[in-house]
């Protein structure tokens, strides 16, 4: 029997997002145990950017739920994560897991090509924003095997199951989770290194025109070009300087270069204080009143 852990990104009980996952489950093959955790409802606080999970014991100071993710994500076989969209992005419960990141570290030989999928909802067909983007970060950044995400619409609970779509993309995934394929459309330009729908448009490093237009992929950062050959679209992309979930080398790499910071700013202390000693005064805080 293997476990399927659902992240569940959204506070509302039996809507959209805690459903879908349960219909992957249901699609899936075999025997699986699934487990659910609603981010929501747990308490993880915002990182405190003081890089100490990055040291032995490599554990968060902070004393909240994220132990209890990390286990789950930790112990699953394979992990789900749904978000719903608030505000054309993700749930904000994703983003602060995600925020304390550099946690997963510690279990990157657990987490590491653990199969993962994802989708992102949305109540209105086109307003998704970047919610499917953020669900494909949380799927690489935690070191995961990304084999697939979906943008499902509907509103109201259960409205994502209505009609075909919705059922079809839950297949789809389940598919993706047990073969490592997720059937994308080829015609679709995905950038060739991690597989990421989402770009960003770059001016030209000429002031001449061109037909090549320069992207850089919003999921892994690489930049590259894409191509428009008067049939389809056609994007290259080249590893930058610092990958850093490319490849499990790279994830390790990216972990030893983020514990170099700890010595280079000691070593800079006095000529950085300098930069922001300048600015300690400017302004006024709006805080709120002490009882």
């Amino acid at each position: 029997m293997g476990t399927l852990l659902g992240v569940i990104a959204s506070p509302r009980k039996f809507g959209n997002s805690e459903i879908f996952i349960k219909e992957i489950h249901r699609c899936l093959e075999g025997s699986w145990d699934l487990r659910l955790v609603r981010l929501p409802e747990l308490d993880l606080r915002p990182c405190l950017a003081c890089y100490q999970c990055l040291f032995e014991p490599m554990r968060c100071v902070q004393k909240d739920d994220l132990e209890l993710v990390l286990e789950a994500l930790v112990h699953a076989d394979a992990v789900v994560v749904a978000a719903p969209t608030y505000f054309l992005g993700a749930n904000a419960s994703l983003k602060r897991l995600l925020d304390r990141g550099l946690s997963f570290y510690a279990h990157i030989d657990a987490l590491w090509g653990k199969p993962a999928v994802g989708v992102a909802i949305a109540g209105v067909p086109g307003l998704e924003g970047y919610t499917k983007l953020m669900v494909d970060s949380f799927l690489k950044l935690i070191l995961a095997d990304h084999r697939g995400s979906e943008v499902v619409y509907g509103a109201l609970p259960g409205e994502v199951l209505l009609g075909e779509d919705g059922p079809a993309a839950a297949r789809k995934l389940a598919r993706a989770l047990e073969l490592g394929a997720d059937g994308s459309d080829p015609k679709t330009p995905r950038c060739p290194l991690c597989g990421g729908d989402t770009f960003r448009f770059l001016p030209p490093k000429e002031s001449k025109k061109s037909e090549v237009q320069r992207i850089r992929c919003m999921t892994c950062s690489s930049e590259g070009t894409v191509r428009w050959d008067g049939t389809s679209f056609s994007v290259e992309t080249v590893r930058g300087d610092h990958p850093f979930f490319l490849s499990r080398e790279d994830a390790v790499a990216h972990l030893e270069w983020l514990r170099t910071m700890k010595d280079l700013f000691a070593k800079r202390r006095d000529e950085l204080k300098a930069v922001t000693r300048a600015y300690k005064d400017t302004g006024t805080w709006i805080r709120p009143e002490k009882k």
